[in-house]
């Protein structure tokens, strides 16, 4: 399993990458092995606003639907089309399996993600 350590991540198994005041955000490689083969992302609305712990989405895979959590507030600015390639949410979780961008509107939020250690010891990895 992998667990980059440059990532920020959620008790809800989601990710974060900070570019300057830009999040991209997905699901770990735990989650999508925990989801099974993901087939479909909805994310309604491409630039909504979404507050730390708010639902911007789901994700469907064969095993069940999770809804998905933003880690920090601020505003929805890009959104991946994995549903053209749904298996590179599985395949490259971290990379071309990216599901959105976020404006980060509070930084200081990031200082209640936790780090690679904090996530693995909460999955028991």
């Amino acid at each position: 399993m992998n667990f980059p350590a440059d990532l920020l991540y959620t008790s809800d198994h989601e990710w974060i990458r900070v570019e300057g005041d830009i999040g991209t955000i997905g699901v770990t490689d735990h989650a999508q092995g925990e989801l099974g083969d993901v087939v479909y992302v909805d994310i309604p609305d491409a630039s909504a606003s979404v507050d730390k712990g708010g639902t911007f989405g789901s994700i469907e895979a064969v095993k069940t639907v999770a809804d998905l959590y933003a880690p920090v507030s601020g505003q929805l600015v890009e959104v991946n089309n994995v549903n053209a390639a749904p298996d590179s949410v599985n395949k490259d979780p971290y990379g071309d399996g990216w599901l959105v961008k976020i404006k980060i509107s509070d930084p200081s939020e990031l200082e209640g993600l936790l780090k690679v250690d904090a996530y693995k010891a909460l999955i028991g990895a």
